[in-house]
């Protein structure tokens, strides 16, 4: 049986705790799959730099599908990069999306138009358990961007804790973040071979941004 898989990479928590999951099964990754903005050479999302992602490729020792788009192509980019995977050995598309349907979909979709299979290792898992598990499994995750509608600009830079947790949720936003209330990057765990250097410029003003987050 053949159970090599590519990781839908956005540099954070969930991402890579169903990478985690995975490798604890014997699944084996062959790559991480990333989208980058292709004007501003930082992924979607999170903000990632491609000094980060370097850094992160080479802990993990995995190699970096790069997925650069504008938003116009980011569907077409995405299915082509699978594609690649898919030439590497890949027979299924691994992502951390825990229960928001629409994000479901797209991922499905996308997996079934390059001809993969997909796994969703986190799906309608509790979202605070989940958060729980990252931190007591070792994983250091960096609060990277946060949604000022939401949270306070001083939690971009703290590592998650489960005292920080419980500060995220007296802002009265979710736990794990899943509404878009902030995002991380993971720069230590159980599966990195060193920790990720982070440094001032990736945690720069630009790290907050606001959008109204509509309940779940």
């Amino acid at each position: 049986m053949n159970n090599k898989f590519v990781l839908s990479y956005s540099g954070g928590k969930d991402c890579i705790l169903a990478l985690y999951r995975k490798i604890q099964e014997g699944c084996t990754p062959v790559a991480l799959l990333t989208t980058v903005k292709k004007s501003e050479s930082e992924t979607w999302t999170h903000g990632l730099s491609y000094d980060l992602l370097e850094q992160v490729s080479k802990s993990l020792e995995l190699p970096i599908i790069y997925a650069e788009c504008e938003v116009s192509e980011y569907e077409d980019k995405f299915e082509e990069k699978l594609k690649v995977a898919k030439e590497m050995g890949a027979t299924s598309v691994v992502y951390g999306d825990i229960d928001i349907q629409q994000h479901r979909q797209w991922g499905i979709d996308r997996a079934t138009h390059a001809g993969l299979d997909y796994e969703f290792p986190l799906w309608q898992e509790d979202r605070e358990k989940l958060v729980y598990e990252v931190i007591d499994s070792g994983f250091k995750a960096i609060i990277k961007k946060v949604n000022l509608d939401c949270m306070d600009k001083d939690f971009v830079g703290k590592t998650l804790t489960k005292e920080l947790v419980e500060k995220i949720k007296d802002t009265g936003s979710d736990a794990c973040g899943e509404n878009g209330e902030y995002h991380t990057i993971v720069i230590d765990g159980p599966i990195f071979n060193y920790k990720i250097e982070i440094k001032p410029e990736d945690l720069s003003p630009e790290s907050c941004y606001r959008f109204t987050v509509k309940s779940q």
